[in-house]
């Protein structure tokens, strides 16, 4: 079956690190662009970072530049999210997906099932 599995969450003092990780299976990851995403209680779910199939370009949101670095390994079909230098507004659950769009129009779209990241003293 189709699963995207993550760890690597918890609870961090300001100014520390954690790295997230998320085990692809049931379908080809390297065909698909990896991407992480969090959602804080009554906020949308916002787009952190993102990376190519092949892992040679990454994206990130203006607030976690410098600090969250994306990156993968495809011969483990697993992608990690490092962050460093947390803040207290870097608390939210954190999703792994994956996706491939279609020339048709059509994307195949799956989804980890979150991993809670908390930044407290």
């Amino acid at each position: 079956q189709v699963q995207l599995v993550e760890s690597g969450g918890g609870l961090v003092q300001p100014g520390g690190s954690l790295r997230l990780s998320c085990a692809a299976s049931g379908f080809t990851f390297s065909s698909y662009t990896g991407n992480w995403y969090r959602q804080a209680p009554g906020k949308p779910r916002e787009l952190v970072a993102a990376i190519s199939s092949a892992g040679s370009s990454t994206n990130y949101v203006d607030s976690v530049k410098g600090r969250f670095t994306i990156s993968r390994d495809n011969a483990k079909n697993t992608m990690y999210l490092q962050m460093n230098s947390l803040k207290p507004e870097d608390t939210a659950a954190y999703y792994c997906n994956a996706v491939m769009r279609f020339e048709s129009g059509r994307s195949s779209i799956y989804w980890g099932q979150g991993t809670q990241v908390t930044v407290s003293s």
